[in-house]
């Protein structure tokens, strides 16, 4: 209520009021009573909201839509659907599951059997996680402790945040961990501990995709080609003739690789451990490796040799599933890719000056529809080295950013330059749809975009 004007009204307390100005008095105490009036029924109506139970679904009359509030339950008790909002995140019926069993374990080296039973039986108790064959949960992590290298721990973060800006573009789920699993499984093996929990923490993803810390996105638009794989449950990249032929350990990449969360891959796992340093063979796991593989660079059981060999002397048993990728850079050795993001990023600039709906301003989240419009120009890029296509991953094998122990091969600087590098192109890509970039690979310094960019 607006509060009367009263300076009009105040007249000195000496003075002897006359007819008008007792008429206007007269006014004021009107208006003066009737306020009191409307307080003093405002104050019992909100006394009362408090001690009434409110209707059920009252409708205020502001013109606005009141949505049905989410009970305890979820959205939808029977369907447990989110009325296409998607996965039900508050539903977890009473009845039992696998989680239910004490003797369940998470850790290697205690094996889990019937899982493709149980996680079928999960998913009927949980159906809004059903048909999810192309869920994915991306795990990635580092050591507990601080870095050696004075930028390390700046430089794992920004390879944290472009797994995590990939992962938001692409409607994925990611986990970083930087606990040792299994105190006995450290270094390159301590990934596989990691990988064993994760399937059993998320049984609605279909797969579970490892990407080292020290390997990056360097095209955020391009998604793994998930059909190809359909008849297969381990990827990694490699080239067969070079494992099976040549009998070499860097015939594949173990530091990137894409599993199917089922039954085949935890007994393939536990294999695969049995190679690690916390089985008594370990030492003779070694000297089989080496005398395998011939130009193995050290003695020690590594998880990279221990995969090849398996591919190698068990294909009937494991290698049919095993997808070798080689048609793209499903993981790159950094050396051979830094040197053409110049000119990849002038490639990808003249498709645009042909196409202005690639050029269009959009929201971020309906950028893979962009993606899939780029691809329509870019048949003729070719795929991996010598392409100027973007590099799906860029990995900087052996420059070991946390520790700074890098490979005698090159220098450090070639390393942190390379990696800054890396990741400001990738960024570039992330925010430009916030209306920014880095001018400069090598320069952190970011500018505003055109709006016509890249006119």
């Amino acid at each position: 209520m607006v509060s009367p004007d009263l300076s009009q009204c105040q007249t000195s307390p000496m003075a002897k009021p006359s007819l008008r100005n007792k008429a206007s008095l007269w006014v004021t105490d009107s208006f003066l009573f009737l306020g009191g009036v409307f307080v003093a029924l405002l104050l019992v109506w909100t006394l009362w909201s408090f001690i009434t139970p409110p209707t059920p679904n009252p409708t205020p009359n502001f013109g606005h839509t009141v949505l049905k509030p989410v009970t305890a339950g979820g959205l939808d008790s029977l369907t447990c659907t989110g009325d296409g909002q998607g996965p039900n995140l508050r539903h977890d019926p009473p009845e039992t599951t696998f989680y239910d069993d004490p003797q369940l374990s998470y850790s290697i080296g205690k094996p889990m059997k019937n899982w493709d039973e149980k996680r079928r039986e999960w998913l009927s108790r949980h159906p809004s996680f059903a048909g999810g064959n192309g869920r994915v949960l991306m795990l990635t992590g580092s050591q507990a402790a601080a870095c050696k290298n004075p930028i390390g721990d700046h430089l794992l973060l920004r390879f944290f945040k472009n797994k995590v800006d990939y992962c938001r573009l692409h409607g994925y789920d990611i986990f970083y961990n930087n606990a040792l699993l299994h105190p006995e499984m450290f270094s390159y093996w301590a990934k596989l501990p990691v990988v064993r929990a994760a399937m059993m923490a998320h049984p609605e993803a279909e797969w579970i995709w490892w990407v080292d810390s020290d390997a990056l996105f360097t095209d955020m638009e391009f998604k793994l080609p998930l059909e190809r794989y359909k008849n297969h449950n381990l990827i990694v990249h490699g080239w067969p003739h070079l494992i099976l032929d040549k009998h070499s350990w860097t015939g594949l990449n173990a530091g990137v690789f894409l599993i199917r969360n089922c039954q085949w891959s935890l007994d393939f796992m536990e294999v695969w451990a049995g190679m690690g340093p916390q089985t008594p063979n370990y030492e003779r796991w070694g000297e089989i490796l080496r005398s395998t593989f011939k130009d193995k660079a050290y003695p020690e059981s590594d998880d990279q040799t221990g995969l090849a060999y398996l591919i190698y002397k068990e294909k009937e048993k494991w290698g049919n599933k095993i997808y070798l990728e080689n048609e793209f850079y499903f993981e790159g050795y950094w050396e051979e890719i830094v040197g053409s993001f110049e000119n990849i990023t002038e490639k990808y600039k003249e498709i645009e000056r042909r196409e202005n709906r690639l050029r269009r301003r959009h929201a971020e989240k309906v950028s893979e529809q962009y993606g899939a419009f780029r691809e329509e120009h870019l048949k003729e890029a070719g795929l991996g080295k010598g392409s100027w296509r973007r590099p799906f991953i860029t990995h900087f094998t052996g420059c070991q950013p946390c520790s700074g122990k890098h490979n005698q091969m090159y220098s450090g600087n070639s390393c942190w330059d390379g990696m800054q590098m890396a990741l400001n192109f990738a960024d570039n890509q992330v925010l430009r749809k916030f209306g920014f970039l880095h001018p400069h690979l090598l320069d952190s310094s970011v500018s505003a975009v055109p709006f016509d960019y890249p006119a």
